[in-house]
């Protein structure tokens, strides 16, 4: 009777423990990746080359633009950074993971199409919601203030904008923060900014950027200071589009990336990749290549730990 009951004993000490290791991951914040693609998505509208023609009839294929969810089990909230043409399913997407959780804010990034877009869908002609903080930088600030139909977002007070600044770090809970850092880009409407996300450990984002000796800092310190990096994976190099002059898109090839990188792989994670880039398709010789010397692509639906 005496060892039985100590073997109960003993199996609900385990099952406490291992509920008490569960629950404590979870109170853990993270980032869910929403989206990979550039601003276009893929398949691409009008796009029926080889690369997007057979996707259009199998849309389980297909990937969202890019974009990424600050999630808080702490707070029972999460923040997204940037709202895509695909903010409809993206926020789909995270109330059936997150029932419990409320949209706490929005943090843009620039002014290009992929990034701001999905913001109408906070409006009257869709959800209606009221006061919900969208995170700016000033010139940002000012295009959506000026201009309709964003600027009806704000007289209707469907949105709130929060004033950012650059290298300023703002506290989201007790074991979280944010900082955007401005980075060049084609900023024909605002500045562009990156984002660096801090828990325990940290997340460097930087979706869109001109090439990396145009940056005042060095991308291969921003790679080792961080934990993760998530970085401009637009093109994969220079003969991806044909017929167009490539330095009025001057983003980062990801070859010339791998060269800077090639010693600090782990932790780096290609993203906003064009619906033209190789490394879309699994089966491609360049994505074989690009696996075998040990780089990664972001997946949709992936977590990081913070």
């Amino acid at each position: 009777m005496k060892v039985k009951y100590s073997a109960r004993v003993f199996f609900f000490s385990f099952v406490i423990i291992l509920s008490f290791r569960v629950v404590t991951a979870q109170e853990n914040p993270y980032i869910t990746v929403l989206g990979i693609a550039q601003d276009g998505g893929y398949p691409q509208s009008g796009c029926l080359k080889e690369c997007c023609i057979n996707l259009w009839d199998n849309p389980k294929q297909s990937k969202h633009v890019s974009s990424l969810a600050i999630v808080s089990p702490n707070e029972r909230a999460f923040w997204i950074i940037d709202a895509t043409p695909d903010f409809p399913d993206q926020l789909n997407y995270l109330h059936q993971e997150l029932p419990s959780y409320q949209l706490a804010g929005i943090f843009l990034t620039h002014a290009h199409i992929g990034h701001y877009s999905g913001l109408i869908h906070l409006g009257r002609e869709v959800m209606g919601l009221k006061d919900i903080p969208v995170f700016v930088m000033p010139k940002m600030k000012e295009f959506l203030q000026k201009n309709g139909p964003w600027s009806q977002l704000v007289s209707l007070k469907n949105i709130k904008l929060i004033d950012l600044k650059d290298r300023q770090t703002l506290s989201l809970s007790n074991d979280l923060s944010i900082q955007p850092i401005i980075v060049p880009h084609r900023d024909e409407f605002s500045e562009t900014v990156a984002y660096q996300i801090q828990g325990k450990q940290s997340l460097f984002y930087v979706p869109d950027i001109d090439k990396w000796e145009t940056w005042n800092q060095n991308i291969q310190t921003i790679a080792q200071e961080n934990s993760f990096t998530l970085i401009d994976g637009t093109f994969y190099d220079t003969d991806e589009l044909p017929g167009r002059d490539m330095s009025e898109i001057p983003h980062p090839f990801i070859v010339e990336t791998m060269n800077l990188l090639h010693k600090e792989k782990k932790g780096v994670y290609f993203i906003h990749l064009n619906h033209s880039n190789p490394l879309l398709n699994e089966d491609s010789k360049k994505y074989k290549e690009f696996t075998q010397k040990g780089f990664n692509i972001a997946k949709q639906g992936q977590k990081f730990d913070l």
